[in-house]
């Protein structure tokens, strides 16, 4: 191998290995979110926080995924009639689908069904 073909392969395994490091730290990172929203002990002292760590429009992407959530659990409207109800991109009422019936993370499910009671 040459000196420039040395100094190449150094710098993609680098790379590669700067790549690993960041995705078990967003991992952490994730776990830590998780940890934090456990600690919030009311409505108001979760929506300061999401007011705290997401922007206006995070904040409105996620509220109309949980009720594009909620109109899909109803079972009363239509893929089309949800879009025209709420204004959500049919990809995204399809993606809310996905996780709501068939992803095994079960996380809208586990809202819902608690929002329910």
């Amino acid at each position: 191998m040459s000196t420039g073909s040395n100094k190449r392969k150094i710098s993609e395994d680098a790379s590669l290995a700067k790549g690993q490091f960041a995705a078990r730290q967003i991992e952490k990172d994730i776990a830590q979110l998780g940890d934090a929203l456990l600690t919030l002990n009311t409505p108001e002292e979760a929506l300061s926080f999401i007011k705290d760590i997401c922007t206006p429009s995070e904040i409105r992407a996620i509220a109309e995924r949980l009720e594009v959530a909620r109109l899909l659990d109803i079972g009363e409207l239509s893929y089309r009639e949800i879009y025209e109800k709420t204004g959500v991109s049919t990809t995204t009422v399809t993606r809310v689908a996905r996780f709501l019936f068939h992803e095994t993370h079960q996380g809208y499910r586990l809202v819902l069904d608690r929002l329910k009671d």
